[in-house]
């Protein structure tokens, strides 16, 4: 699925945006991916990772 991450599976978050009227309107936040080639199972591929997996170490980069 678009717009996910592959390690933990963080996905976009939908709420409203409340004017000073409080008028109400959807909106999307997505997640900070990032396309990264890494080890997956020993084999390096292409994946798509949120900044939080890179920076905790969950993520092998490939060299």
């Amino acid at each position: 699925m678009a717009n996910t991450c592959d390690f933990c599976g963080k996905g976009r978050l939908v709420g409203n945006k409340v004017s000073h009227s409080n008028i109400k309107t959807k909106k999307v936040q997505h997640p900070n991916l990032q396309r990264v080639r890494a080890l997956v199972e020993g084999v390096v591929a292409r994946v798509r990772v949120c900044t939080r997996c890179l920076r905790s170490g969950r993520v092998v980069k490939a060299a």
